[in-house]
């Protein structure tokens, strides 16, 4: 698989700045990234962002589903697809009420997310139902006392095992580092903050390097 970057956002000054990079195939959100932006969780307000999302360039937007049921997440998220057929991919939780919506989805050719993945047996459950992605929690899976990184090297040994071509992707980056370790391990999906994206690019080294080939060329 090749390498997929993307900027876990909701705030399109976040996009604006990043997209143009070239860096990232495109943009995860969910409600809390939506609400930690201002941004409203609802249809219409989505389409607009959406919108401005493919303009900038993004090959993927990842919109999370909401409600209740399962018949709820599977009028929220066809309603989410609805709106760039192509380029939308439906987020829902690995839950049970998610997992039936997703096979619902899933069976109406829509692509979807499996998100707030913490166990590594919930892997499978995307494996099964062939989802695109899922998305494990490194940061949050480390906060309560477990080891993050070898829980999801575990993870995606599970996909390897079953040949599933389900990516696993990282979410809750904590540093830089934490990419090129995962990486190094045979995971070639990410979704990170622009903190994190700028942290790409933090070396003093070549900072004094790039400051000396300038320095030169006009000497």
């Amino acid at each position: 698989m090749t390498l997929r970057l993307f900027l876990d956002s909701a705030d399109p000054n976040d996009w604006e700045a990043w997209l143009p990079s070239g860096l990232f195939f495109g943009i995860t959100t969910n409600p809390s990234l939506l609400r930690k932006a201002g941004q409203p969780c609802d249809s219409d307000h989505l389409r607009q962002l959406s919108r401005r999302a493919l303009e900038l360039g993004a090959q993927e937007l990842h919109l999370q589903a909401w409600g209740s049921s399962t018949a709820e997440l599977v009028r929220c998220g066809t309603a989410l697809h609805a709106i760039a057929p192509d380029r939308i991919v439906v987020k829902v939780p690995v839950t049970s009420t998610g997992a039936a919506a997703a096979k619902q989805l899933i069976s109406s050719a829509i692509p979807v997310t499996f998100t707030a993945c913490y166990e590594a047996p919930q892997v499978l459950i995307a494996a099964a139902l062939e989802a695109r992605y899922i998305a494990p929690y490194l940061g949050r899976i480390s906060d309560l006392g477990r080891d993050g990184h070898a829980e999801l090297i575990t993870m995606q040994r599970c996909l390897d095992g079953v040949g599933s071509s389900v990516r696993l992707l990282v979410a809750s980056l904590r540093q830089a580092s934490d990419l090129s370790r995962l990486a190094a391990a045979g995971m070639t999906t990410f979704t990170m903050s622009p903190a994190i994206a700028a942290g790409l690019f933090a070396s003093e080294a070549t900072d004094a390097a790039a400051a000396q080939f300038e320095q030169d060329a006009i000497a």
